[in-house]
């Protein structure tokens, strides 16, 4: 049964507090829109999911339904228990800050998913030092035969989505990305709403 509904606006994000065993569903509203998100143990906020752990663990970048990510404690913090999207999503790229945009040419102040998990995580009281790589839903990195990254336009659908599970008391946080430079987003070049349930 459905307990709360909320939609987060393009370029913005939200944090949400769950138990051991509570699931959230995220959806993309129009498509090709990625999400990143976090995790931080409710007890011990210096426990937070971990994408390099999660590689060394599962031995492979792109996690599957049925698989859990781990904390960088090497503990179990959430699990992917639903996806009808294609499946690709990213454990290799930092989340968009200040200096990314600048490095892309933007002047001024631009939203960006560092700043969005900071606000999230302060209107639950917590303040981070440092921000850990986010696990990046629905975002399309190719490697090509050089090795090199090539960041290519999501190929989830509007209506499609990913189911997670809570392995232990956690803040997850998500931001819809704000990248209106690279191909992040997609073509359109344009962040856009997703929609979040805790099922």
């Amino acid at each position: 049964m459905t307990t709360n509904k909320k939609i987060i606006d393009g370029g913005h994000g939200s944090a949400f507090t769950l138990k051991q065993g509570d699931k959230i569903q995220i959806t993309n509203i129009e498509g090709s829109q990625v999400v990143d998100l976090w995790a931080f143990s409710l007890t011990a906020n210096d426990e937070y999911l971990s994408n390099e752990h999660t590689r060394s663990c599962l031995e492979k970048l792109i996690p599957s339904i049925g698989d859990c990510l781990y904390s960088n404690r090497r503990r179990e913090i959430i699990k992917l228990v639903g996806d009808t999207s294609a499946g690709i999503h990213d454990l290799l790229l930092s989340a968009c800050d200040i200096q990314r945009y600048e490095l892309l040419g933007h002047v001024g102040y631009h939203r960006n998913c560092a700043d969005n998990l900071r606000e999230a995580l302060a209107e639950k009281g917590v303040i981070i030092a440092d921000v850990p790589s986010p696990f990046n839903l629905f975002e399309n990195v190719q490697i090509n035969e050089n090795g090199g990254l090539s960041i290519q336009p999501p190929l989830v659908k509007a209506g499609e989505s990913v189911t997670i599970a809570a392995c232990m008391d956690i803040i997850l946080v998500l931001s819809s990305c704000p990248m209106d430079i690279a191909l992040t987003n997609g073509p359109d070049l344009r962040s856009k709403p997703v929609s979040v349930e805790i099922l």
